[in-house]
């Protein structure tokens, strides 16, 4: 196919294991290997969400204090009809969520920010085409309450990093955002609900909401942020439990050393104590210590009773880690999947049994969609080169030497001549221990050191036909340089300015060519 020839944004699906991409744990989870279904509730075939839709008990009240909480955030926001259907739909009990979450990353962060939202709302379109008598609602959570800045702090647009400084601490969705203001400075092409979101808007969450309602507003995605009083006074039975019982820890423990036993690297370390203090400029773990609990780094502690009262009446200053997050999305959405990427669905296989403990039901585990976006310019290089998509996945020096030999008029292996001095060196060994038995190490020694000759000239010739072919070979780095820049993945690295900037509609064209359960890698072009 030629760039003349596309019709649509779709190029190519490759399956997750010809990518090269993937860790072993994924790719058997998303398979179904045996050994892993003790650790799921199933796999997220959209067949298996009927059994969800008719077994998920959710309590009433919580749906009516969430969608007051959600009624709550979004006012002085200019809501979307759709959005704000969906909030008053999950009131209904016949309403459902698909929910994915991210960190706060500034301007978005990596591509594959967009790609989660996308595959949520794809998912809810296609679940109430198979399901109509029911209502999905596609939910962003955001990771207001962190407080790895340093993950947050950056993007990538135009093969530059841009980087904010800050001396702000704790939660991170609390931090004032003016200090951006050097960022539209630099690009000036910056499209203007950033401006209004990080220059108008007073906080990190409160920009977030901005933006991603501006970009997904009309598709209905509702963004919750569970920084939030009345929210968090659902979790207070959990608060409690972990913190004077530790009872998340032994059974995460005990999930995980069943999947190491398995052969399988765990993620998520649990604490006695899963759960942060938080209050304004601070968000620092709770240790344990005698009858004294203590907030780390700080001079704030507790008494056991003291403790009990602040949970009591201050529960929005509890705040969960890694462990014991997705337990609270899903006490407080209706909720059937949550779409994450490999690593975040490979660890919530230790936490199935945490769920059981506190009677919330295990959401199924949708893979988001992986993509690699390829521009005209890139297409017609991998055309040029006869290239498959599925080879632009291979090592790049791999690639590069298979297509320069391929393509070189000269032999450029040297395995004959490396055969016939075998067959010289094997008469000569036979001779040479005839004779004297201690002549073998000199004949072994002298037989490796001709080998790593006959390598080393095969390397030069290598070497010399890649100059000889420089426009195949750099055609392959610039392939390479888009796709995986600086080793990495697209997706992982660029920020979708650098697509959505030439073409405002990038994110129709995602929306367009990606099937939320087609669990295969999308490679789709954009305009430059």
């Amino acid at each position: 196919m030629t760039v003349q020839e596309k019709e649509s944004a779709l190029l190519s699906k490759i399956p997750f294991a010809s990518t090269n991409s993937f860790s072993q744990s994924f790719l058997d989870y998303i398979e179904g290997k045996e050994s892993l279904k003790p650790f799921y509730r199933a796999l997220p075939d959209i067949e298996n969400f009927k059994e969800q839709l008719e077994n998920r008990n959710f309590p009433t009240a919580h749906r009516a204090i969430v969608a007051d909480a959600l009624t709550r955030q979004y006012d002085g926001f200019d809501v979307s009809d759709g959005t704000a259907a969906n909030i008053e739909l999950l009131r209904d009990e016949k309403t459902f969520t698909i929910t994915t979450g991210h960190q706060l990353n500034i301007f978005t962060g990596p591509l594959y920010f967009i790609y989660k939202i996308v595959t949520v709302i794809r998912a809810c379109e296609r679940l109430k085409a198979q399901y109509p008598d029911y209502n999905f609602v596609p939910v962003y959570w955001m990771a207001s309450e962190d407080h790895d800045f340093d993950e947050i702090s950056h993007f990538r647009f135009n093969g530059k990093k841009f980087s904010w400084n800050t001396d702000q601490t704790g939660a991170v969705g609390r931090f004032k955002t003016k200090e951006l203001k050097f960022i539209f400075d630099e690009i000036i092409s910056m499209p203007a609900f950033f401006q209004e979101a990080y220059l108008k808007r007073k906080s990190l969450a409160e920009a977030g909401r901005h933006y991603v309602n501006a970009l997904f507003g009309e598709k209905g995605l509702v963004v919750i942020d569970a920084d939030d009083h009345d929210l968090k006074a659902l979790l207070k039975p959990v608060i409690q439990d972990d913190i004077f019982q530790n009872t998340p820890k032994n059974l995460v423990e005990a999930t995980s050393g069943k999947l190491e036993a398995l052969g399988y690297k765990t993620q998520v370390f649990p604490r006695d104590i899963n759960f942060f203090y938080l209050k304004d400029s601070v968000r620092s773990r709770i240790v344990q210590s005698a009858d004294t609990y203590q907030v780390l780094d700080t001079d704030i502690q507790f008494s056991k009773s003291a403790l009990q009262s602040e949970i009591e009446d201050f529960p929005e200053r509890f705040s969960p880690n890694v462990v014991l997050r997705p337990l609270y999305q899903e006490l407080l959405l209706p909720n059937l999947a949550y779409v994450g990427g490999p690593s975040e669905l490979v660890y919530w296989l230790q936490l199935k049994d945490v769920f059981g403990h506190f009677n919330t039901a295990f959401p199924l585990l949708m893979p988001r969609n992986f993509a690699g976006v390829i521009t005209p310019n890139i297409l017609t290089k991998i055309e040029k080169e006869s290239l498959s998509f599925e080879e632009v996945f291979k090592d790049e020096n791999e690639l590069i030497k298979e297509k320069v030999v391929a393509k070189s008029d000269h032999e450029l292996a040297l395995t004959g001549e490396m055969e016939r001095l075998n067959a010289v060196f094997s008469e000569v060994m036979t001779r040479a221990v005839g004779i004297d038995s201690t002549l073998e190490k000199l004949v072994a020694a002298e037989r490796k050191k001709t080998e790593n000759c006959i390598h080393k000239i095969e390397k030069k010739l290598l070497k010399a036909e890649k100059r000889n072919q420089e426009t195949l070979v750099n055609r392959i780095y610039a392939i390479k340089e888009a796709l995986f820049p600086g080793g990495s993945p697209q997706e992982r690295k660029d920020n979708f300015l650098n697509f959505y900037i030439p073409d405002p509609n990038f994110i129709d064209s995602c929306m367009e060519s990606f099937d939320a359960f087609d669990y295969r890698f999308h490679l789709i072009t954009a305009n430059e």
